[in-house]
């Protein structure tokens, strides 16, 4: 995707599409590449435009959101990903962190706290709306105290690598931070997530800063 900022949104309601390209476009900086009413096309799309970032919809007819970002994250993609939904359920928010989003928003939320959430998306950080934040942490505090985790096991390298988790920082800044390769990142992020049995990187994040683990400095 050359010149950067471009969106992709996938979502089954026309209306509130026409109503997201609206909002975008009042940000100079920011570009609708694509919209799509489902899926299927949703993906193909994806492939054929290398977006930055993908604005999805949870619950679609046909091809459902959770499905649809499986096979975004399955393309091996360079995109970010956030859930833009009306479900403010803790099933539906824990499966779309599982699956790989980068942050889970909910539609009734004010049009410029969207514009700072994709401008925080798109700078690495991972964004949950506001009052999900606690439904997260206590879906996965309640099955970490069901499943025994422990960071000891992690080496240092993996441990400053699950602080910068903590901090909500994408795998490029992380690196840049550590003055490792990105490569070299991906490869700590999934070896601590394999060894804390966590199947996606905001789920190590919550539990970590659940257990007052402190930035990296």
């Amino acid at each position: 995707m050359s010149g950067g900022n471009g969106i992709l949104i996938i979502d089954d309601h026309p209306l509130f599409r026409k109503g997201v390209v609206q909002l975008i476009a009042m940000a100079p900086h920011l570009q609708v590449v694509g919209e799509v009413s489902n899926g299927e096309l949703g993906v193909a799309m994806a492939k054929t435009l290398d977006p930055d970032l993908i604005l999805l919809d949870l619950h679609m007819t046909g091809m459902g959101g959770i499905e649809t970002l499986k096979a975004i994250r399955d393309a091996d993609l360079d995109c970010r990903v956030v859930i833009l939904t009306v479900s403010d359920n803790a099933d539906d928010l824990v499966a779309a962190i599982r699956s790989g989003a980068d942050g889970y928003l909910l539609k009734d939320m004010e049009p410029e706290d969207l514009l700072t959430a994709i401008d925080e998306t798109l700078n690495g950080r991972t964004v949950i709306g506001e009052r999900l934040n606690g439904l997260l942490a206590r879906a996965i505090r309640e099955e970490a105290s069901a499943q025994q985790r422990d960071s000891a096991t992690l080496t240092d390298r993996e441990k400053e690598i699950l602080q910068g988790l903590a901090q909500g920082l994408a795998n490029k800044l992380i690196a840049r931070n550590l003055k490792i390769t990105e490569a070299t990142v991906k490869v700590h992020v999934k070896n601590l997530l394999k060894k804390l049995g966590f199947h996606s990187r905001l789920e190590a994040a919550v539990w970590s800063v659940g257990r007052g683990m402190k930035p990296h400095t």
